[in-house]
């Protein structure tokens, strides 16, 4: 996931959600779960509005149901909340650690923000290009 939420203009939330089960040929399945992730991000009034119908944060709502669908172990973040007004990036992260905790997913976020870093159970901070253990 990245700071720019990276979604297709022409297509809707659930579109854009389902859009990495295209290389996988998905099934049913697919579009249930992409259904289940919009609704859990708190986009299923919203999911079929397209992009520039939906707020910063509701982009990014949908870049993470997007990044979840296929089920990964590993989620990357670089910079999730940076483009986002502070009650946005407060929303987006506690969506963002809720969904990892029940999903059981590895997360790494890279940020500035450090409201986002204390919610994290593990903290490195770069200090002098070293990564030193700041928390758990």
């Amino acid at each position: 996931m990245f700071q720019d939420h990276c979604l297709l203009p022409q297509c809707t939330v659930l579109e854009n959600v389902l859009v990495p089960t295209l290389v996988a040929q998905g099934g049913p399945e697919d579009a249930r779960r992409a259904r289940a992730l919009v609704d859990e991000v708190g986009l299923g009034d919203r999911a079929d509005h397209r992009p520039a119908a939906l707020s910063g944060g509701e982009r990014q709502r949908a870049a993470i149901a997007r990044a979840l669908v296929r089920q990964p172990r590993l989620l990357l973040c670089d910079e999730p909340t940076g483009n986002l007004d502070r009650a946005s990036a407060d929303n987006v992260a506690s969506v963002l650690l809720d969904v990892h905790q029940r999903a059981q997913t590895i997360l790494i976020i890279v940020t500035h923000n450090p409201d986002l870093a204390s919610r994290c159970s593990i903290q490195l901070d770069l200090v002098d290009r070293r990564l030193v253990r700041t928390r758990g």
